[in-house]
């Protein structure tokens, strides 16, 4: 897929969380899972002191918030599909497989979902009963 410039500098973009609002059609799930795929296939930086952002990152360390359940499980789906594509060029890649696998532990889920998750993993901060 061709990409726009836009949509280049949100895959391309580091150091900062990223809000991609668009229209129905217009690409945001290709960019969204391009973006981590590029995130989770980040090349080692040759500084002495990498950042973080310049750094592979595991695919279950990312939180991916989407409003609908459907469209959730699209992008799980197309990251999981991206990620067989790349481990297939490079069989030899221990932590594109290893990602394959994390993959069914990432926060890949939508807003109500994510919000249920924290309330109840922590209902003793937002002043709840455990059973609520």
């Amino acid at each position: 897929m061709k990409f726009t410039k836009e949509q280049q500098e949100v895959i391309d973009v580091r150091s900062c969380n990223v809000l991609v609002s668009a229209a129905a059609g217009s690409g945001k799930t290709a960019v969204l899972t391009r973006r981590i795929l590029a995130r989770i296939m980040e090349e080692p930086t040759a500084a002495s002191q990498p950042t973080a952002a310049s750094q592979p990152i595991d695919i279950d360390r990312l939180l991916v918030v989407t409003f609908t359940r459907a469209a959730a499980a699209e992008m799980r789906e197309r990251i999981l599909s991206a990620i067989r594509e790349e481990c297939a060029k490079d069989p030899a890649n221990a932590h594109l497989a290893r990602q394959s696998v994390l993959i069914h532990n990432a926060k890949i889920t939508t807003i109500d979902s994510f919000c249920s998750f924290l309330l109840r993993n922590h209902f003793d901060a937002a002043g709840l009963n455990p059973a609520f």
